[in-house]
């Protein structure tokens, strides 16, 4: 049983960013996110690409503000429960919850924050009609161990960021890396495109446009699949893994089943006070929450993360009561014993 005061369910930009406010505030955070690394949508859907609006930041990459976040929170060791979706939730005697997630993990705080963005991300699947006979038996919708791939042929289907970045990166790892995409064209970084351009010439990888996989072949594991090139006879590649990248469809999933209170697949909360739920001690922040003027905007669930901290100390610590101090006056002490603080004056005297 994992144990903790705020147990966040989320770790894109507003999940890591309550790990900041609650340990100004003295209070341990987990997070749980079903994808492999934190970040959110931010690392898996658009790494490289720019944001515009977060403040003291006229341009910053959404990867680099997922690499800051955790530095910023790296004092407070936060736990993270990654690759697992929360499943089930059970309300004790004693008013703490217990999380369960689809692999068995067990959670427990007295404080839930839902920050899961638009849900949980479940892959977008190709239409290929054996393809589910093969998933986690050479088939693989994202990538959480790139050693999985040590020395093993490898197909990657999208034309995306997450295709371009990981036929690149896993060229040093994979015995072959081919790279299949039904347009010519692909809509990532143009570093990433430039950079698989080079590979090819290289002969690193073998890409093959405008072309798509039309089944996969094996009987226990994948050993092939079927490949359909635009204006040619079909073909086979002999392979060990097929891992297409089509991205993230966002679906509230279990969270959904609750108890909460429900609207247009968000969760309404009281945003005159804290963004609590219908339910006592269950917060949702950012995208996934809903109220009147409600704006989805990472710099909106900052805002949120913040009083949902304050409410959550009050519900934690009903008998104390927390003085507010600007952090350019405190100063900001971490759980690993480091300090930051602004330089002190000096007193002296003016000959």
């Amino acid at each position: 049983m994992i144990q903790t005061d705020i147990l966040i369910i989320g770790a894109g930009p507003t999940g890591l960013f309550t790990v900041f406010e609650a340990g100004l505030l003295k209070l341990r955070c987990h997070l749980i996110d079903a994808l492999p690394q934190p970040g959110g949508q931010c690392s898996e859907i658009y790494p490289k690409k720019p944001i515009y609006d977060i403040p003291a930041y006229p341009e910053i990459l959404a990867g680099d503000l997922t690499k800051n976040l955790m530095e910023q929170i790296k004092q407070f060791e936060p736990g993270f429960t990654l690759g697992e979706r929360a499943d089930t939730i059970e309300k004790q005697d004693d008013g703490t919850f217990i999380v369960t997630t689809n692999k068995g993990t067990k959670h427990q705080a007295p404080v839930v924050a839902i920050a899961g963005g638009l849900g949980s991300f479940e892959p977008r699947k190709p239409i290929i009609p054996n393809i589910i006979d093969f998933e986690d038996k050479g088939v693989e919708y994202m990538i959480k161990e790139p050693e999985l791939y040590r020395d093993k042929d490898v197909v990657i289907a999208g034309g995306g960021d997450s295709a371009l970045d990981w036929s690149i990166f896993l060229t040093d790892v994979a015995k072959s890396v081919t790279l299949i995409h039904r347009r010519n064209e692909f809509r990532g970084a143009l570093d990433s495109v430039e950079k698989v351009q080079e590979l090819k010439n290289l002969g690193k990888i073998n890409l093959i446009t405008p072309a798509e996989v039309k089944a996969v072949l094996g009987k226990k594991h994948v050993t092939g699949v079927v490949v359909e090139e635009t204006g040619k006879e079909p073909f086979i590649i002999d392979t060990d893994h097929f891992i297409p990248l089509f991205g993230l469809a966002p679906k509230l999933g279990p969270i959904a089943n609750w108890g909460l209170e429900i609207e247009k697949n968000a969760i309404k909360v009281n945003n005159a006070l804290d963004y609590q739920t219908n339910v006592e001690g269950i917060y949702a922040i950012g995208d996934v929450n809903t109220y009147p003027g409600k704006l989805k905007l990472i710099l909106c669930g900052f805002h949120e993360a913040t009083l949902m901290c304050q409410s959550a100390y009050q519900r934690i610590h009903p008998d104390k009561k927390y003085v507010m101090k600007y952090t350019t006056v405190g100063g900001v002490d971490g759980f690993d014993g480091t300090r930051k603080e602004a330089p002190k004056a000096v007193v002296k005297a003016i000959q």
